[in-house]
């Protein structure tokens, strides 16, 4: 079964395990795929929700893949972006208020 995110899911990147997790800091939203206009590659666009909320586009197999666990053998998540958890969500709303 092929990973997808739909827009406007919240994602955190596996650094978050290494962050405060009482900022919102390595949560990003999902704007949507994209393709390359010259080369044809799929895309991710994402928005940071921490910060200058910057956009950001990463091929899309990058953005989908996992972990690089002998780069970074003490994370626990499997994949380099996951769907952000209910504690996570709950630390964006605190942070909106």
């Amino acid at each position: 079964m092929k990973r997808t995110f739909e827009p406007g899911t919240v994602v955190r990147h596996f650094k978050r395990e290494r962050a405060d997790h009482s900022s919102t800091v390595y949560l990003y939203r999902i704007i949507g795929e994209a393709e390359h206009s010259e080369t044809g590659e799929a895309l991710m666009i994402y928005q940071a929700l921490y910060g200058d909320k910057r956009l950001y586009a990463r091929p899309l197999e990058m953005f989908l893949g996992k972990t690089d666990k002998e780069k970074y053998p003490d994370i626990t998540q499997e994949y380099r972006f996951e769907e952000a958890d209910e504690k996570d969500l709950e630390v964006l709303k605190r942070a909106a208020e």
